[in-house]
């Protein structure tokens, strides 16, 4: 069992250590396995295909060539929507993607905010490709007075960025935004959002959760039984000591790498498929969109990020209702407005139970709350085209409802094909395996 200690952070005892090291041993063992499995399927089948095609040495050669060139040719991500950066602060953009009034009766809507993951890649997965975009369903859904908080990579002049600062970034967006909205917080940005909303619960109409880990310590993850484990330790000198060696800052680049350490069969599975699929110009454009996102990085702010590991990941304060920020305590009780809670399936950076343990943190009421599990792991619930399709534009939908005057006559589900519609049918294109 756990003990808290005299300055409130959660220790960890003989019996969590055990159970997380017992984790990390088997979860370890059984990726170094999927991945030997992985390259071991890949590499029969590159063989079998060359030995279909009776390919010379120079056509491999070719192939090979233009595989490398796959791989290594890489781009800065961008957004795809059209929007304005309309308030702006050394860490963070706010992006207004709005409708025109005018044209859409926009100005009756409740605005949303959408707060992005902040893991060291950029904000532009919400916005990931044209035929991809979270954003385009949620204005499809009829949410058409749309921001985004697009956190910018970490420099020597932000190291000190601070939990205050984000969350004050978070109210001076709102109350540019009319002084009331609809909060879509994904991973990060989701317990952002609900710390936020704890503090602030007056300013927020409903609350959406995708992939957002509440209760850090639930579930199975390898990100929790990694952090116990060097915490138990060390404390939190692993960590300082990575982002001493960022300057201040914790490295992108250290981040990726260990998104890539978490689910090696995913990456060993991402690149031989392309060489599988090089000549199928349609796969290689998708491979290079999300290789742009995953490999192009951004830093954290230091203070920002030593923060959230002490507090969160190790301490565990914001589920146990022992985390104070600046003199107030981020109570979930006092979040009593629609909650909209989606988890993948097969997640392993936030498992389910992370996530679903904010039903019973809040004060909403049981039949105000809805939870939702989508096929697929993490990354897939802000960019794959399954969760886009099937599982965002119910959710969006009932949002826009509980967001617009209600009116006599009117028709429930306006908005679900058109949400739908707002992403690319994927057939049976083979995917881009993904984190």
């Amino acid at each position: 069992m756990s003990a808290i200690s005299s300055t409130g952070t959660q220790q960890n005892g003989p019996a969590d250590l055990v159970a997380a090291l017992a984790h990390l041993t088997g979860y370890n063992t059984a990726a170094a396995a999927g991945g030997l499995a992985e390259l071991t399927r890949a590499s029969g089948a590159l063989w079998g295909d060359a030995l279909a095609r009776s390919t010379s040495p120079f056509e491999l050669a070719d192939r090979s060539l233009r595989w490398w060139r796959a791989m290594r040719d890489r781009s800065v991500p961008g957004w795809h929507l059209p929007n304005e950066i309309v308030l702006s602060t050394p860490f963070a953009h706010l992006r207004d993607f709005s409708d025109p009034p005018a044209d859409t009766g926009t100005a009756q809507v409740v605005p949303t905010l959408v707060l992005p993951p902040q893991a060291g890649h950029s904000s532009s997965v919400v916005d990931f490709s044209p035929t991809q975009s979270q954003l385009a369903v949620i204005k499809a859904s009829g949410l058409t007075r749309l921001y985004v908080l697009d956190w910018r990579p970490a420099t020597s002049e932000t190291t000190g960025v601070t939990i205050t600062d984000y969350l004050d970034v978070i109210d001076r967006s709102i109350e540019l935004m009319g002084g009331r909205a609809n909060l879509i917080g994904d991973c990060q940005g989701g317990w952002l959002a609900t710390i936020y909303a704890a503090l602030h619960p007056e300013r927020v109409n409903t609350l959406t959760l995708a992939g957002a880990p509440i209760d850090f310590h639930a579930g199975e993850s390898v990100i929790a039984s990694s952090t116990r484990t060097l915490t138990s330790a060390f404390g939190l000198a692993p960590y300082k000591a990575l982002v001493a060696m960022g300057g201040g800052n914790m490295p992108g680049k250290a981040v990726l790498s260990n998104f890539i350490a978490i689910q090696p069969q995913s990456e060993i599975s991402r690149q031989l498929q392309l060489l599988e699929h090089i000549d199928d110009a349609k796969h290689v454009e998708r491979y290079r969109v999300f290789e742009d996102w995953f490999k192009y990085t951004q830093d954290i702010p230091g203070a920002f990020y030593l923060w959230l590991v002490e507090h969160l990941f190790w301490g565990n304060e914001l589920i146990s209702g022992d985390l104070v920020i600046d003199g107030r305590r981020a109570d979930m009780t006092a979040i009593t407005c629609p909650l909209f809670l989606l988890a993948g399936s097969t997640d392993h950076i936030t498992p389910p139970p992370q996530l679903f343990a904010a039903a019973d943190a809040v004060g909403t009421s049981p039949e105000d709350i809805q939870i939702r599990t989508a096929t697929g792991g993490h990354l897939g619930l802000f960019m794959g085209r399954d969760a886009l399709r099937k599982d965002w534009p119910p959710l969006m939908e009932t949002v826009y409802e509980l967001s617009v005057p209600q009116r006599a006559g009117s028709v429930r589900g306006r908005g679900r094909n058109r949400a739908e519609d707002a992403v690319a049918d994927p057939g049976a294109t083979p995917r881009v395996p993904a984190p």
